[in-house]
C-alpha cells in the first residue's frame, strides 16, 4: 500500500538527490557504534559538519524532540533528518538502514552463540566482553549524570529511582512515569529545577540553519499535515499491530505471543536511551519470563556493543533465546529466528510511527516549558536507573551465588562474598581503570578484555 506524501516540497539547489543519501545513510549505519553517544556524533559528524545537510540548531531541535519520546533516540534522528530530506521515503530508508546491520549482525552471532557458545575459546571471550560491558555501563552512569544532575532536586530524583528499583522493585514504567509526572508538575507551577536548555551530545563544528543544504525555511511537507498523519499512522499501526492480534488470537499461550506483547509494551515505555530500559528488559525476561540467564543479558549486551546499530538491539537476542527455549512445534533454531525477527519488528516499527505523526508538531512541542521539565525529570529518573542495572550486572558477573534479603516492603539481593569470581573482579578493575583513568574508546576496550578473557581461562581455567 503506497503512502502519498503531503503537498510537495518545493525543491531546494543544494538538497542532495535521493541515492547520494541513500549511500550516506549506509556510510552511517556501518559506522554506528559506539551506543547512542558515538552514533550521535557520527551523524553530526557526517551531516552537518561534513556534508552540511542539516544545520547545527535544526540538528539539535530534532536531537530534542527525540529525546522526548520512547525508542531509541539515534534511530529515530536518522528517520526524523531522512524525512526532512525527502519526505516519507527518506525517513523510511534511513530508519531502517540505520537497523538492518545490526540485525544482522546479532542475528549471526545469536546463531553461533547458541551452536557454539558454551565451548572453551568462545564462552572465554564472552568472559571478558562482560567485564569491558560493566565499565561501560558504569561510565554511562557518570556521562548521563554530568549533565543530568545539576541541582539538589534533579540528584534527589535519581536516587529516589534508584532506590525504587533497588530496594522496592518497582516496576521501571511506573518509575518513568513518576518522574515524569514530577517534572510536569514542578515546572508547570513555575519551577526552574527541571527546566532543561538542551541536549549536549551532539559537538562538534558548528554550521548554522542558513549555511546548510535545508536552509533555514522549513519544507512544505514538515508543516502538520492531517490526511497524511491519517493514512500512515494507520498503516504503521497496522504494521505493528496485526502480527500481535494474529498470536493472542491463534496462539494466546505460544513464547511469540508473550515476546511480541512485552516489547510491543517495552516500545511505548522505553524512555531515557538503551542502557534505562535494559533493566526492565533484563528483570521480565530473567525473572518473570525466564527467557536468558542474568550472565546470558551480559553476553547479549557484550554482542550488542561490538555490532553496528542501535544498543536495544540487543532484544534481538532476548527474543532469540526465549524462542530457541521453547520452540513448540518447529526445530529450535528456526523459532529462535523468528522469535529474534519478530521482537525486532514489534520493537523499531513503532519508532516510525512516533516520527512521523510528531515530528510535524515539533515546534509547538518544544515550546512547552511543563513537557521540557518532564523530560528533564525523566532523564535525571535514568541516572539512577542505570545505577541499578550496573549494580544488577556487577552483582551477576563478579559473584557466583547471591542471596535475597527482605525488611517488609523492602526486597534485595545482596552478594555472598565467599563466592566472588577473583579474575572477573582483577578484568573488571582494568576495564574501568581503561575508561576511567586512561579515557580509552569503547572498542579498543571490548577487543582487549575479550583478548584478556581468552589468556585468563586458558591459563588460569573457569
Amino acid at each position: 500500500m503506497a503512502v502519498a506524501d503531503p503537498d510537495p516540497v518545493p525543491a531546494l539547489n543544494n538538497v542532495p538527490s535521493f541515492a547520494e543519501a541513500v549511500r550516506v545513510w549506509v556510510r552511517i549505519a556501518a559506522l554506528s557504534f559506539g551506543g547512542p553517544a558515538g552514533q550521535i556524533a557520527v551523524m553530526h559528524r557526517i551531516l552537518v559538519a561534513e556534508k552540511k545537510w542539516i544545520g547545527e540548531e535544526r540538528f539539535l531541535h530534532a536531537l530534542n524532540f527525540c529525546m522526548l519520546l520512547p525508542g531509541p533516540e539515534a534511530q529515530q534522528l536518522a528517520t526524523y533528518i531522512g524525512w526532512l530530506l525527502h519526505k516519507t521515503k527518506g525517513g523510511l530508508v534511513a530508519g531502517t538502514l540505520f537497523i538492518l546491520p545490526g540485525l544482522v549482525a546479532i542475528m549471526v552471532l545469536s546463531w553461533l552463540y547458541v551452536l557454539w557458545g558454551g565451548t572453551g575459546p568462545i564462552a572465554a571471550l564472552f568472559f571478558g566482553l562482560k567485564a569491558a560491558v560493566l565499565a561501560i555501563v558504569f561510565q554511562s552512569v557518570f556521562r548521563i549524570g554530568g549533565r543530568a544532575l545539576g541541582n539538589p532536586a534533579r540528584r534527589a530524583t535519581a536516587a529516589a529511582a534508584f532506590l525504587a528499583l533497588f530496594l522496592f522493585q518497582t516496576p521501571f514504567p511506573i518509575v518513568v512515569l513518576g518522574a515524569g509526572l514530577v517534572g510536569y508538575a514542578a515546572s508547570h507551577r513555575g519551577r526552574s529545577a527541571f527546566v532543561t536548555s538542551g541536549h549536549g551530545e551532539a559537538g562538534g563544528s558548528i554550521v548554522s540553519d542558513a549555511q546548510s543544504a535545508l536552509g533555514v525555511a522549513i519544507p512544505a511537507h514538515a508543516a502538520p499535515h492531517r490526511a497524511w498523519a491519517i493514512r500512515i499512522g494507520a498503516i504503521l499501526l497496522i504494521l505493528w499491530l496485526t502480527p500481535l492480534l494474529l498470536l493472542f488470537l491463534l496462539a494466546p499461550d505460544s513464547v511469540f505471543t508473550h515476546i511480541a506483547g512485552f516489547f510491543s509494551r517495552m516500545a511505548v515505555v522505553t524512555f531515557g536511551g538503551a542502557y534505562a530500559v535494559l533493566a526492565y528488559v533484563a528483570q521480565a525476561a530473567v525473572e518473570n519470563y525466564g527467557w536468558l540467564r542474568p550472565g546470558e543479558m551480559l553476553d547479549g549486551l557484550g554482542l550488542a556493543e561490538t555490532t553496528p546499530g542501535p544498543l536495544i538491539m540487543v532484544t534481538q537476542f532476548v527474543g532469540f533465546l526465549g524462542a530457541y527455549r521453547d520452540p513448540g512445534d518447529l526445530s529450535p533454531l528456526l523459532a529462535a529466528t523468528l522469535g529474534g525477527l519478530l521482537t525486532t519488528w514489534v520493537t523499531f516499527t513503532p519508532c516510525f510511527l512516533w516520527i512521523f505523526l510528531g515530528a510535524p508538531y515539533v515546534e509547538r512541542l518544544r515550546a512547552n516549558r511543563a513537557l521540557a521539565g518532564a523530560m528533564a525529570a525523566i532523564t535525571a529518573a535514568v541516572v539512577g536507573v542505570i545505577l541499578n542495572l550496573a549494580c544488577w550486572f556487577a552483582l551477576h558477573y563478579l559473584f557466583g551465588q547471591s542471596t535475597q534479603r527482605s525488611f517488609g516492603p523492602i526486597r534485595f539481593d545482596l552478594p555472598v562474598w565467599s563466592s566472588i569470581d577473583p579474575l572477573a573482579l582483577l578484568l573488571s578493575i582494568a576495564a574501568l581503570a581503561a575508561m576511567f583513568r586512561f579515557r580509552a574508546g569503547l572498542l579498543p576496550v571490548l577487543g582487549a578484555c575479550a583478548a584478556a578473557g581468552l589468556i585468563l581461562r586458558h591459563y588460569f581455567g573457569s
